[in-house]
């Protein structure tokens, strides 16, 4: 086994690896650019070395700095991780070069796996199952559009050297060819520097499952079992699931097989992954899954199977490389389900927009049945030169609901401020209930547009569920006093109380009336609605809308108050003090004609009734009492604290 070991990536893999290498004591050095000095994984490494600037093709995609880095600490081994350098055979052949081991395949199988066309050949000669269509040399504009003839539409376009779905267009009529054959191969030539493709029939409702193979130097190919990849967006995938729901013995048989041959026609050596495309249509079937691409690395997805099967994918790729064993098929069992689901530094709700910045409050989900791999921790800056995968969250459990039921919650306990996650779009899809009777395909989130229409969509129903949190955490908190129980109590009427929030230059005025025990109906202009089965459960303030549970938390957060609900997050400010007073002066309510110094000290306040506007950000507090103290998250800036003093405050009586 080696004593040293370079990784040539940065985020959650570089991490994800070095832990492994840590148990297996070896020395883990780790490269990064200037834009990652303070990373994670450079915090984790036992050695650094900075090789170059922000810019990935001249760091990350360096191989000269790359290789220029392993001489320099010495290192016995280069590990690729994914994407960047992991299928360059260029880094490959200079690891050779040197004497230096990189740990995946063969330059050789790289080069026969790298482009698509001569991929297929190779397996179409080994009888492994291929999708109908035309990979030839041909590139001419007739020969393709009679080749796409030929095969029938719907068909798929595909960039020859592509990947991530760059370089790929779907056409549904002889009429549309030649205008998506120009868009795929100038945006594969921009991509890939190689404007080749190939035309493919396209398979109606697809799933895409692929197969964890490995290999090693004595010619045994084992497979790990299949993996579901089919919950995509524009080709990227968004939830991996093991075992494929649906998949029969017989059919794992056959599409495991066909995977080990696969693997076996090019001589492949360490971790890879065969990717199909399957029927899906009806139930699936042995004589239904065609063989689309091989990627001769580790994929993202790997946690799924060493959940299901018990093995560490990368200490077997480290083994493997250092001369090592495959163990034999037979020693490898599936057991339970394992999904998971990449939680991106991104906006949903606008167009998928990466976000960036300070994670000034970022939180991911713990337990025994929950895996999360990260490259960030609180405090840490998400650059906008690299992907934007803040982390990986996988559940495994011995059945599917459960694991499903388990990642959604753990999804819904995502916190991060201010940087956006789509943490609460992932929790809406593992709430789907085609999801849980496993009717998935690739179209699966196209087909349920309704996954982005999260709280944060309506500005009014973002000040009731924030009103709501505030209010029960409030009452939650125990005093013996009438003047600080925030319970809305009033002479001869039923109980009412009203917050105030700011959103884009709107004030929004939240009504709210206790409807029962732990009931509330909530009342924010146009909307009403009834939330049940409300309590504070020690770790944020949980309620049922519409059927559908919550666990909710405020945060105070830039003279604002930041509300966490199911992975959604959103701010609201506080509204202008003096719309407050022009709605009371159009009132019947006599206002105080001086002002006067309230006991609190907690700021201006302006209003109707008995209202005191509170400290922390935690809007405009119009039920006669002192604001809540700010909340465990007070670590977070500008909390408003700081304007508690010196200030004089209005009061407006109702008599």
């Amino acid at each position: 086994m080696f004593t040293s070991l370079l990784i040539a990536n940065r985020g959650e893999i570089a991490c994800r690896i070095m832990r492994t290498a840590r148990r297996l004591g070896m020395r883990s050095i780790a490269v990064y650019s200037e834009a990652d000095a303070n990373a994670l994984h450079v915090r984790e490494a036992d050695e650094a070395v900075l090789i170059g600037p922000a810019e990935a093709a001249k760091s990350y995609l360096s191989v000269d700095a790359i290789m220029a880095a392993a001489k320099q600490t010495g290192a016995e081994a280069i590990h690729p991780g994914y994407g960047f350098l992991s299928e360059n055979q260029e880094l490959a052949a200079a690891c050779e070069r040197a004497n230096i081991t990189f740990v995946g395949p063969s330059v050789q199988s790289m080069r026969l796996m790298g482009m698509k066309d001569e991929a297929k050949r190779i397996m179409e000669a080994a009888g492994v199952p291929v999708t109908p269509g035309y990979h030839g040399e041909d590139q001419r504009e007739s020969t393709l559009a009679a080749e796409a003839d030929k095969i029938g539409y719907p068909v798929l376009i595909k960039a020859v050297a592509g990947g991530g779905g760059r370089g790929m267009r779907r056409v549904d009529a002889a009429e549309g060819f030649l205008e998506a054959l120009e868009s795929a191969r100038r945006e594969a030539k921009a991509a890939f520097g190689d404007d080749r493709v190939l035309i493919e029939k396209f398979i109606l409702d697809p799933r895409h499952i692929e197969v964890q193979i490995f290999g090693d130097r004595r010619g045994r190919i084992a497979h790990f079992y299949e993996r579901d990849c089919s919950v995509q967006r524009r080709h990227q995938k968004v939830i991996e699931e093991s075992p494929a729901p649906g998949m029969s013995a017989d059919v794992r048989s056959a599409i495991c097989s066909a995977a080990v041959e696969a693997a076996r026609a090019v001589g492949y050596e360490n971790a890879g992954t065969v990717e199909f495309i399957v029927d899906g249509s009806g139930p699936l079937r042995a004589d239904g899954f065609w063989f689309m691409e091989m990627n001769t690395r580790l994929q993202v997805e790997h946690p799924v199977s060493e959940a299901v099967t018990g093995y560490d994918l990368v200490e077997l790729q480290l083994r493997v490389a250092a001369g090592g064993s495959v163990p034999e098929q037979d020693q490898i069992t599936q057991r339970g389900t394992a999904i998971e689901v990449r939680l991106y530094a991104e906006d949903p709700a606008n167009a998928y927009m990466p976000s960036t910045g300070r994670l000034e409050h970022f939180a991911l989900p713990e337990g025994r049945a929950i895996r999360v791999d990260t490259g960030y921790g609180q405090g840490d800056r998400v650059s906008e030169f690299y992907d934007p995968m803040l982390a990986k969250i996988i559940t495994h459990a011995p059945t599917r609901d459960l694991a499903i039921n388990t990642l959604r919650k753990a999804v819904a306990s995502v916190q991060s401020w201010p940087v956006r996650t789509n943490a609460g779009f992932l929790a809406r899809c593992l709430a789907v209930p085609d999801f849980h009777k496993g009717q998935v395909d690739t179209g699966f989130i196209d087909a349920h547009e309704d996954l982005l229409n999260g709280v944060h969509q309506n500005p009014a129903h973002k000040a009731a569920i924030t009103a709501l949190v505030a209010q029960i955490t409030s009452l939650d908190a125990k005093t013996d006093s009438p003047w600080q129980r925030q319970d809305g109590w009033r002479l001869n009427q039923p109980p009412h109380l009203v917050r105030s929030y700011a959103d884009g230059g709107q004030t929004l005025r939240v009504h709210m009336q206790p409807v029962g025990e732990c009931a509330w109906r909530l009342a924010c202009g146009d909307l009403v609605i009834e939330v049940h089965q409300v309590h504070a459960d020690g770790v944020g303030i949980c309620f049922e809308v519409d059927g559908v549970a919550h666990r909710a938390q405020n945060m105070p957060y830039d003279g604002g108050q930041v509300t966490f609900d199911n992975g959604d997050a959103w701010w609201l400010g506080q509204p202008n003090p003096d719309a407050a007073a022009m709605d009371a002066a159009a009132s019947t309510v006599i206002m105080a004609p001086m002002p006067g110094k309230g006991s609190g000290g907690a700021g201006q306040s302006r209003g109707r009734g008995q209202q005191g506007r509170g400290a922390g950000g935690a809007g405009s507090h119009e039920n006669g009492t002192r604001p809540q103290r700010p909340n465990r998250h007070g670590d977070c800036r500008n909390s408003g604290q700081a304007r508690r003093t010196g200030q004089r405050r209005r009061c407006v009586g109702a008599f």
